[in-house]
């Protein structure tokens, strides 16, 4: 595990905990409750990936998303172009 990995979960231990802090200060039914709530779990989504978080929302951002599939497809054109391939 990088550095910048364990940084990335240790961020999401500290948004988790302060999380956690907050619905227990705002145990009254209040809007707060719901959301700690969601930043608990983004801060389990944190801890259990780490920077692949980062990664993968700046792959969406960036349109890279679609990569895989564009390359498939790419690929199974040019194997329909190609007679003296077989296809599996």
């Amino acid at each position: 595990m990088t550095g910048r990995d364990l940084r990335w979960r240790a961020a999401g231990l500290l948004v988790s905990a302060a999380a956690c802090a907050g619905t227990f200060f705002h145990r009254d039914g209040s809007p707060l409750t719901i959301v700690s709530f969601l930043l608990a779990i983004v801060g389990i989504v944190l801890m259990l990936h780490g920077k692949r978080v980062a990664v993968a929302l700046r792959a969406e951002r960036r349109g890279h998303c679609q990569t895989a599939a564009a390359i498939h497809t790419q690929r199974m054109r040019r194997q329909e172009r190609r007679p003296d391939r077989l296809r599996h």
